[in-house]
């Protein structure tokens, strides 16, 4: 402003800088040196950074770095982006906890020792697979129904392997869902490892799973971190997708199911897969072999 006023209308300084309490040497400093390349790079970032924010406002500093890196090809550090989302006010949405879903069996026909014992880590492609339920809500008032998703995670790519959605959390919604996985991978013989749901433990599921090659693996009781992937991967659908919403309609809750489960698994970037999408790490590991 004091400038186009100097320059404009021929303003003096002096007054221009009293009036709006800004220094004369400050001034003559501003206008005699611009913005270095550092700070004009921080603008276009921050630029960016917004773009970013207001399509995902879950994504905090390290998912933001993440997209950055991953799809802009920007490498940037953390410190870096955290520095700029400071100074533009911008921070992620409030986080709350996800809770996955057990019914134990008052008579279970089959417990399994908990094989996977928190080994998270897989050298190849369908080595280890996790399973789990969760229940998710919709309707209005006293109206609410429930519907009941039941997923399989690759722990290699942390890739969903397939999922189901049922409205009853019957045994088929989990035979259903290792169906589904056994046609996408036909010769998959992981360590499938689950809690100790109802639907887990009865004779219909182990048969199954001895019938296809797998060796059951179980959580400990009351210990859920037995099946952080899982944990992990409900925590990431409902504090991005399902928290703060409200679903009125069923056909509504579940296409934002599988729109997030496609996301997540072929645009969702993470930094534990090298900055790759589920699908990209899992193809690379193909294209290497």
């Amino acid at each position: 402003m004091i400038r186009y006023l100097n320059e404009e209308k021929n303003y003096a300084i002096q007054p221009l800088c009293d009036l709006l309490q800004v220094t004369r040497s400050a001034y003559y400093h501003w206008r005699d040196n611009p913005l270095s390349d550092r700070e004009l790079e921080n603008q276009r970032l921050a630029s960016w950074i917004r773009q970013i924010h207001q399509a995902h406002p879950d994504m905090g500093y390290r998912r933001i770095r993440d997209e950055l890196y991953g799809r802009y090809d920007l490498p940037v550090s953390d410190k870096r982006v955290l520095r700029i989302c400071r100074y533009e006010g911008i921070q992620s949405t409030i986080k709350s906890p996800a809770n996955s879903l057990t019914v134990p069996a008052k008579h279970p026909y089959h417990t399994a020792d908990n094989i996977l014992d928190r080994n998270f880590h897989a050298e190849a492609p369908n080595e280890k697979w996790c399973t789990d339920i969760s229940e998710f809500r919709y309707g209005n008032g006293d109206q609410k129904h429930r519907i009941y998703l039941s997923a399989i995670i690759d722990l290699y790519d942390r890739r969903i392997v397939a999922y189901k959605i049922s409205d009853q959390m019957a045994l088929s919604l989990v035979t259903e869902t290792l169906d589904q996985a056994v046609t996408a991978v036909p010769n998959a013989h992981p360590i499938f490892h689950s809690d100790r749901g109802k639907q887990y433990t009865s004779k219909q599921f182990h048969s199954k799973l001895r019938d296809l090659g797998m060796t059951q693996s179980m959580s400990r009781v009351g210990k859920c971190i037995d099946n952080g992937p899982m944990e992990g991967f409900w925590g990431m659908l409902k504090r991005e997708k399902y928290y703060r919403r409200h679903f009125q309609k069923c056909q509504e809750l579940t296409d934002m199911i599988a729109e997030y489960i496609d996301y997540y698994n072929h645009r969702r970037f993470q930094r534990r897969l090298n900055v790759l999408t589920p699908m990209a790490y899992h193809e690379r590991f193909y294209q290497a072999a």
